[in-house]
């Protein structure tokens, strides 16, 4: 910061006129934003927003199959030694089991053919009943 002095036009430092004290700050730049720029961040703002919204309305609506009122799947319980090929030639006998444990494997969203004892598994349409 820096100070400056001032005395009036054809005063001395005699002490007949008071000196004026004037202090300057170094020079600060502002920013300042012109239409122009206020519209470039208005856009750089929005358009990420925009898109998530439409991104989120687009995945928002997932469908889900349904069944009628009260009809649920029917479930099957594994028993101990049991394994989804067993279990595709009791539920569906005329039906190639490999197409009934792809069909298993999928309505139940399982990760490996493997099940365990007391697990329910449920049936897809096709092949119950």
């Amino acid at each position: 910061m820096s100070t400056i002095t001032l005395t009036r036009a054809g005063s001395s430092f005699d002490g007949s006129a008071p000196a004026r004290t004037v202090v300057r700050h170094p020079n600060r730049s502002r920013l300042r934003l012109t239409a122009r720029g206020r519209a470039v961040l208005l856009f750089l703002v929005t358009v990420p927003i925009a898109l998530w919204l439409l991104v989120a309305q687009l995945n928002g609506g997932a469908a889900q199959g349904t069944r009628e009122a009260g009809a649920a799947a029917p479930v099957v319980v594994v028993q101990p030694g049991d394994s989804l090929w067993a279990i595709a030639e009791r539920v569906a006998p005329a039906a190639d089991p490999r197409d009934v444990i792809d069909a298993i494997v999928d309505f139940n969203h399982l990760p490996s053919v493997d099940v365990m004892a007391g697990q329910q598994l449920g049936i897809p349409a096709p092949y119950a009943g």
